[in-house]
């Protein structure tokens, strides 16, 4: 063993065989756990019982209106809540918008009186704030076709009671009986995503499959799914439970369980691979179960701080939305964790040898219930091996063609527009979205998406001559279609005025409207002294997607910089960790370009139930890397982990390379399946943010998986050689060495697995 250490062109740090204190203390809480299999077990269930009691008595989680501290347009949200006490700037809203039949005029006297009788059931309603006569304030096409009446309540949106919201409901019916067309928009009827849809049954019955096949075993198939749904579950729980002190949304609880779902499964899986693997080579069953803890466990530990950092990392952002998210997906990987290294083991010690497949099962000696090592077939070798041992023939060739395929993959990146959903995204069968399209119909395109400006004066101002100057000033500005008379609070020191631009809210052209009048009202600030902010929801949105713009190149810097580091620290090399840094940007490339493809160009939106295309939501580009980046360090870590296990025993490169393939080839695979079928599993939700998340996330891991890992990381290892495993001696002295292979459980193995040439029996034999 140690001549072929010695053969090695460059020689590995002495550090790699001292005694490391992580991988033995997880191998503790393995044989621990299986021990203690009725103790874990009774922990788990009271958490979960605990968890899940917790949510059901705790009252519903709110919807929070999307915000960004610090910019424009929420300052000027929040002068308005403070100088306007009686309203809520950010409360429901509806618009009750009516179409008179064809050939008809709205304005005709039964229209009129039903329209009228329709505001005057509303009016005086629980909630209900104000509503307005579109006759009296001219809400009425230039047609006569199509009139609105503007309904204000008291409370926000998530706040409004069933019965408030049934009033709106049945006042439009009563108009609709009339013979009027009758549309609701505004944010009066939005309700909560809520989990549960058929899809997402359809994910998980394809990560069964997978796991049935993939291990050979239904135990070990509904061990892996039993541990991920109970660590989804508790997590499900918690967030329904502190919905309300934290204000958790509905969203954080789906990304919770999205992740908390994927990730469970596939740390059981790897461990639960690893018990298997060491118990067929002859440990008993205790012994294997520490050691897989001890080394696959160090691999989930090590995989789920890189999610769990990643995602605590979106708080550097600025948005709460995006912070709770964060901190919900890290809460949902960190119990995932948790279950894998102590449920996972202590159900090892339940089902025993029915966790082995049937194969492994029937190799055991009449009444002797320890099994033999299973040995190498004579036949065909697996299919890891046979593509390993191909990347090794033609490294050149699969470079080329992965990271090209990936490049064009990527290249609608190139064209990205960020902003977030309204009610034009939402399905024509909405009565939301046919109460935006007739509104554009007859007001234009830009009246769904009207500016509040507000003007702030202070004391020495002319109040008439300053808004006046407001007035005229953002008139002037090309691209704005109307400007509504100011409305002034109680002590005339605050203006608001209502602009409405000529192009949709969500068109390029409305952005750069937004800009043009905060440069235009410059000149009155610095002549009047008075502030003037731009706001409305269309501007809040054009802010958060700026924000959103900026802060991305900083926080994929931060994100690529983590990975080099932690994987310098993990494996004791430089050219490993700058490799799959440069393929996880090609990854994240490539599911920015489907996202363009899909959710702006209308590729295949079709086939996945995608109504209306436009930018992508502003927080999916952020939210994606800090999640794909966890998720591209977990297979890297679990197919690496296995080729520098055989490297530092002394194989070859390329022996190291298809000892990894044929170790954890096969369970990467089924793990990146598994992965991408429970994130497919959501895209058919109606809520656009899940829509988008679903998709991204799948494909990212679709590429990260089986181009990046499996075939970009394999030629360029072949490459480099035994250079790939090269660290400089100055950062072998600083780094730690974490001894992510278990290393020092060597000594804890059973005899039958750690004789002298136990490592070289390991190894896969053949020429490289």
């Amino acid at each position: 063993m140690l001549e072929a250490r010695e053969s090695h062109a460059f020689p590995l740090p002495s550090g790699v065989w001292s005694d490391q204190k992580v991988a033995t203390f997880l191998y503790r809480i393995g044989r621990w756990a299986f021990r203690r299999r009725r103790l874990v077990g009774g922990l788990w269930l009271a958490v979960l019982v605990l968890a899940l009691a917790a949510a059901a008595m705790a009252p519903a989680g709110e919807e929070e209106d999307l915000s960004m501290p610090g910019t424009e347009s929420q300052k000027a949200f929040d002068l308005l809540d403070e100088r306007f006490p009686q309203s809520n700037s950010q409360g429901a809203e509806a618009r009750l918008v009516f179409q008179a039949p064809d050939g008809q005029r709205v304005t005709a006297r039964e229209h009129k009186a039903a329209v009228e009788d329709t505001l005057g059931s509303l009016d005086g309603g629980d909630q209900v704030a104000s509503t307005t006569d579109p006759y009296e304030t001219g809400a009425v096409s230039e047609d006569g076709t199509i009139a609105y009446s503007t309904v204000t309540y008291s409370a926000d949106a998530v706040d409004l009671t069933e019965p408030t919201k049934s009033a709106l409901e049945d006042a439009a019916s009563r108009a609709r009986d009339a013979g009027l067309t009758v549309e609701i928009g505004g944010s009066a009827l939005d309700s909560e995503e809520e989990p549960g849809g058929t899809t997402e049954i359809i994910g998980v019955a394809v990560a069964a499959v997978v796991l049935v096949l993939a291990l050979g075993s239904l135990v070990a198939a509904g061990l892996s799914l039993l541990t991920a749904i109970v660590g989804v579950a508790i997590a499900f729980g918690l967030v329904s439970a502190l919905a309300v002190p934290l204000g958790l949304t509905s969203t954080v609880a789906i990304l919770a369980l999205m992740l908390g779902l994927a990730v469970g499964i596939d740390y059981a899986l790897f461990i639960t691979s690893r018990f298997r693997d060491e118990h067929a080579r002859g440990s008993e069953p205790e012994e294997a179960a520490g050691r897989a803890v001890g080394t696959a466990g160090s691999a989930v530990v090590f995989a789920g701080a890189t999610v769990f950092i990643a995602l605590v990392g979106l708080g550097v952002v600025g948005i709460p939305e995006l912070t709770k998210m964060g901190m919900g997906g890290a809460g949902a990987v960190a119990l995932a964790v948790l279950v894998a290294l102590t449920l996972v083991p202590a159900l090892f010690g339940f089902f025993g040898r029915r966790v082995l497949s049937r194969r492994v099962r029937k190799a055991t000696r009449p009444g002797n219930e320890r099994p033999h090592p299973v040995p190498t077939e004579a036949g065909r070798p697996g299919l890891g091996t046979r593509w390993a041992r191909f990347v090794l023939r033609r490294p050149v060739a699969v470079l080329l063609v992965s990271v090209l395929g990936l490049g064009a993959v990527a290249l609608p990146a190139l064209s990205l527009e960020l902003g977030l959903p309204g009610d034009e995204s939402k399905s024509v069968d909405t009565t939301q979205r046919r109460a935006y399209d007739l509104l554009s119909e007859g007001f234009g395109p830009g009246f769904n998406g009207p500016l509040t400006v507000v003007v702030d004066m202070p004391e020495s101002a002319d109040t008439r001559a300053t808004t006046d100057l407001v007035v005229k000033t953002v008139r002037g500005v090309d691209g704005v279609a109307s400007v509504g008379d100011p409305v002034l609070s109680r002590t005339k020191d605050t203006a608001v005025l209502t602009a409405v631009p000529q192009t949709a809210p969500n068109s390029g052209e409305t952005k750069d409207l937004v800009h043009a009048i905060r440069g235009a009202v410059s000149g009155v600030e610095a002549g009047t002294g008075a502030a003037v902010l731009v706001t409305g929801t269309t501007a809040m949105n054009i802010d958060i997607s700026e924000a959103m713009s900026d802060a991305l190149i900083p926080y994929l810097t931060v994100v690529i910089g983590l990975a080099v580091l932690l994987l310098m620290v993990v494996f004791r090399s430089v050219l490993v960790p700058v490799k799959a840094a440069l393929g996880f940007l090609l990854s994240v490339g490539a599911a920015f370009g489907v996202l363009v493809a899909v959710f702006q160009w209308g590729w295949a939106a079709d086939l996945l139930g995608i109504e209306q295309t436009g930018p992508v939501m502003s927080l999916m580009p952020i939210l994606i890397i800090g999640i794909v980046f966890g998720l591209a360090m977990d297979y890297e870590v679990f197919l690496l982990t296995r080729m520098r296990e055989a490297y530092v025993h002394g194989a070859s490169p390329g022996e190291a390379i298809v000892n990894g393939f044929r170790h954890s080839g096969r369970v990467v695979a089924a793990a990146a399946i598994i992965m991408i079928s429970v994130f497919a599993g959501f895209i058919g939700m109606s809520s656009p943010t899940i829509q988008t998340m679903g998709v991204g996330l799948a494909a990212a891991v679709a590429f990260d998986a089986f181009v990046v890992r499996m075939a970009i990381a394999p030629a360029v290892l072949a490459l480099l050689g035994h250079r790939a495993w090269w660290l400089p001696r100055i950062l072998n002295r600083v780094l730690p060495n974490v001894d992510i292979e278990g290393e020092a459980l060597s000594r804890h193995a059973p005899a039958s697995a750690t004789g002298p040439d136990a490592a070289v029996r390991r190894l896969p034999v053949g020429r490289y």
